[in-house]
């Protein structure tokens, strides 16, 4: 079991939640919950692949690094 909890443990953790929130509310504390998780893992995987994609890209040219530095040194009118 994750962190060391028991079946046990498990059963009094849902018992307290039931009776805090409820049996109607728990489906919905369920749902909201995955939800989160499953926003979660999609941000941490697109992150991980701009990470990996950026240092999959070769370096810019030399010329398109001068001309990249030479326009934003120049003062905005």
């Amino acid at each position: 079991m994750p962190f060391g909890l028991g079946w046990p443990e498990l059963t009094i953790i849902l018992i307290i939640v039931l009776v805090i929130f409820g049996a109607s509310r728990v489906p919905e504390i369920g749902r909201a919950l995955g939800k989160g998780i499953r926003e979660f893992r999609g941000s941490v995987s697109e992150v991980k692949e701009g990470v990996e994609g950026k240092a999959a890209d070769p370096a810019p040219a030399s010329g398109e690094q001068e001309k990249a530095e030479s326009t934003s040194d120049k003062p905005s009118s």
